[in-house]
């Protein structure tokens, strides 16, 4: 394999590992401020006690994450310098910006205020307590707008020109400069998508371990009869500690379900617009169409695997679908991945010059066998959340003294199989994202295309054999910490809410510890 070829592989391994940690964190810190502020408020007591385990519970695995998730994360900038140098070149002086924005802005605050909150526990009055994690959970969300704010330049350039002297993008002001940048339209579409993914990660995560714990419980209730003293405990932790968090973590999900939908809408008609060759290959669409169907399957020869659209062929389709999406009208018309690439060749030129100033054919259509499928990915992984979210509700019915529980094994385990679903599909939403931009690192905008960049002229020019080794090195370290990190999070996922118990003399519960001494 060449130098360019395993330097996409190593980013592309290294991203997709961050970004396991990267929507828990989000979408966890949120859900863990929203349980603090139910336990500060709360009036009655036995729900007090209730949010507050939950919130300890769960904070303790939010801070394995976050931990876990700076470590993964140190790498992903350090590589813009190591395998993409000359994309760092072209592009540093506009990507840099929202980047030291993020670090200094968002990633500052949300690890100052992270510390405060895991060691300002019964030390700091109880509403400025509450205050820290909301500061956490807000310093992600911004983070998260600064890195979008980054690779949304990458996908439409705004706020910059090119300097014909340097032959770098700079930040110009009569372009909107830096504001243009953080308000891109491209940004703001794909911001809330984003957010939303995160908090459906969080709610199918919060739902899964505590749909564990709660049948557990109940059929340890069970065994023990109801009418006992230690069986009716089990029951009430079933029913009045973990069944109102699993409830918690359902609203969550159907909240980011219909973000997502919106969200995802809005975000599909910008990219008819601005990148269209993307989007037809997420369709395979390879000609041009009045009132395209949206493909439910299809499938294709070894060819397909790669780029030819000769090779597939349409299994089940839904009619006037994909024209809907793009316009909201059923008889739009929408180009094809051939006509795009040959009107491509005709407006960028049918060679260009790679890295080491060799001559190379050009081909503008991406991998329609990875976008295609990356795109279905994204979307049918979400339906384990929306079987979850619906049996949930349903065996957790009824109010007060009614209140259910159930001791299904079956609904336990599928509750457990859902939880990495949504982690997958955010995987496969940002491979459909970057593969389908290919082959530019920076497309370039229809009404100002000057600032482009193909990938193969991004890399640096290191040999192939040194690009290999620190793949090779990355994968490994990256395997060690991701066993650690399960391990980690299964250790403080079981572990479960220590029971509350009263003192003898006083008849107060007792105060849970935050656990964190891993």
């Amino acid at each position: 394999m060449e130098a360019l070829d395993l330097a996409r592989w190593q980013f592309g391994i290294t991203t997709v590992y961050h970004f396991i940690f990267v929507p828990l964190t989000i979408g966890l810190s949120l859900l863990v401020a929203i349980m603090q502020t139910r336990a500060v408020f709360s009036k009655d007591p036995a729900r007090k006690d209730a949010w507050t385990r939950m919130t300890k519970f769960f904070g303790s695995m939010l801070i394995v994450n976050f931990g876990i998730g700076i470590a993964t994360g140190i790498v992903q900038e350090f590589q813009f310098g190591m395998n993409w140098s000359e994309y760092s070149r072209f592009i540093g002086d506009v990507f840099g910006a929202p980047l030291a924005l993020e670090g200094l802005a968002a990633f500052f605050v949300e690890s100052v205020f992270l510390g405060l909150w895991i060691f300002g526990w019964g030390k700091m009055p109880e509403k400025i307590h509450l205050l820290t994690i909301w500061a956490v959970a807000l310093a992600t969300t911004g983070s998260a707008y600064f890195i979008v704010a980054a690779n949304s330049f990458m996908q439409h350039p705004v706020g910059a020109t090119l300097n014909p002297e340097t032959g770098r993008a700079e930040l110009d002001p009569s372009q909107g400069s830096l504001l243009a940048v953080l308000t891109n339209v491209t940004t703001l579409a794909a911001f809330p998508h984003v957010v939303s993914g995160a908090w459906l990660v969080a709610g199918a995560f919060l739902t899964g371990v505590a749909a564990w714990h709660m049948v557990r419980h109940h059929n340890r209730a069970r065994e023990l009869g109801f009418e006992t003293e230690e069986g009716q405990e089990q029951h009430l932790a079933a029913r009045d500690l973990y069944r109102p968090t699993v409830r918690f973590g359902v609203v969550a999900m159907c909240v980011a379900a219909v973000a997502l939908v919106i969200s995802g809408d809005f975000q599909a008609q910008i990219m008819f617009k601005q990148q269209p060759m993307k989007m037809a290959s997420a369709e395979a669409l390879c000609e041009t169409e009045t009132g395209a169907s949206f493909s439910i399957l299809s499938v294709g020869g070894p060819e397909a695997f790669a780029q030819d659209c000769e090779d597939v062929t349409h299994l089940i389709e839904v009619l006037y679908v994909t024209s809907f999406l793009a316009t909201h009208t059923f008889d739009a018309t929408l180009q094809g991945v051939d006509d795009l690439n040959a009107q491509y060749k005709d407006q960028f030129g049918e060679t260009a010059t790679d890295i080491h100033g060799n001559e190379v054919e050009l081909d503008y259509r991406p991998n329609l066998f990875v976008t295609y499928w990356s795109f279905r990915l994204m979307m049918g992984l979400a339906a384990f959340s929306g079987i979850l979210a619906l049996w949930t509700l349903w065996v957790t019915r009824g109010k007060g003294e009614n209140a259910r529980t159930t001791g299904s094994k079956r609904f336990q385990w599928f509750a457990v199989l859902a939880i990495p679903m949504p982690f997958f599909a955010n995987a496969a939403g940002w491979v459909f994202t970057e593969i389908g931009r290919q082959p530019w690192v920076v497309h370039p905008n229809p009404d100002d295309p000057t600032i482009r960049l193909m990938t193969m002229q991004g890399v640096s020019s290191h040999p192939g054999w040194m690009v290999l080794t620190s793949l090779v090195a990355f994968t490994l370290v990256y395997g060690v910490l991701a066993v650690l990190w399960f391990g980690m999070m299964r250790r403080a996922a079981l572990k479960g809410v220590p029971l509350a118990t009263r003192d003898p003399e006083t008849d107060e519960l007792d105060t849970p510890t935050l656990s964190f001494d891993y």
